[in-house]
């Protein structure tokens, strides 16, 4: 099988506000910001660890793109593993993310917890490294 990444993404409504909201509570740091002529941002990456993760506008197009919150569900999420899942809870409920499922420990030897981003969107943090088990 060809080698392959994964950078998941996703689009919010107010993308500056999502910047700012993913830095402050899931602990992420900008690694690229694309802007537009207007200074709106057009596209930007955001790293935690080695990941990076994808995020841009809510467009007029074909694609029919709605946040959780306006559509009123959630139809995927983004899992994370980290190394240190009981720091990274506390700075996410601190900064008052929305607790999905508390910090636990899992049947398949997993730590960890899901949050909803500013949008709604599903995060999953915890110690499971699928693939990697074993």
């Amino acid at each position: 099988m060809a080698k392959a990444m994964l950078y998941p993404g996703t689009r919010y409504n107010d993308v500056a506000a999502a910047i700012g909201w993913l830095k402050r509570a899931f602990g992420f740091e900008e690694q690229f910001v694309v802007r537009r002529d207007d200074g709106s941002i057009g596209h930007a990456q955001l790293r935690l660890g080695d990941g990076i993760f994808m995020l841009g506008p809510m467009m007029d197009d074909n694609l029919n793109l709605k946040s959780p919150l306006e559509l009123g569900a959630v139809t995927q999420g983004v899992y994370v593993a980290l190394d240190d899942v009981e720091a990274h809870y506390a700075r996410a409920r601190a900064a008052g993310a929305e607790i999905v499922n508390e910090l636990a420990d899992m049947p398949y030897g997993s730590r960890e917890y899901s949050a909803r981003d500013l949008e709604g969107h599903l995060w999953s943090f915890g110690t499971y490294r699928p693939g990697l088990e074993g």
